[in-house]
């Protein structure tokens, strides 16, 4: 496939890289440094380049979305019309100083995406997981047993793709649902950093997934 990268940061550059890897044709954007987007295609090998939003958009098969909340707009005003486009989304609705999800309970910033790009076709991934850990997974994706990731999203097709992606990076993509199922998601998501980054000082955790026929 062609993957688009909207963000080139820990987890746009790191997946990127993983994406080429695995044999896909990469374009990393979106970067206050083209120097750091062109190493970064370097780094990933001969099936990555470098380039703006808008080529990144341009004929791919999905787009990958990571960054900030406070810049989904501008991306996505450089990257053109998505109509039709696969946006797989792993940016969570924070705040300016990523204290607080803007986007919770009754909503999410998936959702959100979706009604920004309406004739696009968003599916939220990746967010539960650290950046950190992303190479170690690939690198043991042949084990007999892998670590699942969770997904959701309203359209088939995209959902199979995402898969496809999540499949590629060493995780057993789980199908969680419809998209609106991301209003659970991101807020785990921000416990699980919380837990990730403070030790011993951040919260307890007690969160519940159910699935009903």
């Amino acid at each position: 496939m062609r993957v688009g990268i909207l963000g080139s940061g820990l987890m746009g550059g790191k997946l990127g890289t993983i994406f080429a890897r695995a044999g896909h044709d990469v374009v990393f954007s979106y970067s206050r440094s083209k120097e750091k987007l062109n190493r970064l295609a370097r780094e990933a090998g001969k099936t990555a380049r470098a380039g703006t939003p808008a080529e990144a958009a341009q004929d791919a098969d999905a787009l990958l979305l990571a960054v900030h909340w406070s810049r989904v707009d501008d991306v996505l005003k450089q990257a053109g019309n998505l109509s039709g486009k696969v946006i797989v989304s792993c940016s969570l609705p924070m705040n300016a100083d990523d204290t607080a999800l803007v986007v919770a309970h009754t909503s999410s910033g998936a959702e959100k995406l979706a009604k920004k790009v309406p004739k696009a076709r968003v599916v939220s991934a990746f967010g539960t997981v650290p950046s950190e850990v992303l190479f170690g997974v690939f690198a043991a994706r042949r084990k007999a047993r892998k670590p699942s990731l969770v997904f959701c999203g309203d359209e088939s097709k995209s959902k199979k793709i995402a898969a496809e992606l999540i499949h590629d990076v060493g995780f057993d993509p789980v199908d969680a649902g419809p998209l609106r199922i991301a209003r659970y998601t991101e807020p785990f998501t921000l416990l699980i950093a919380q837990l990730a980054y403070e030790g011993d000082e951040g919260p307890e955790l007690a969160y519940r997934f159910e699935r009903f026929a």
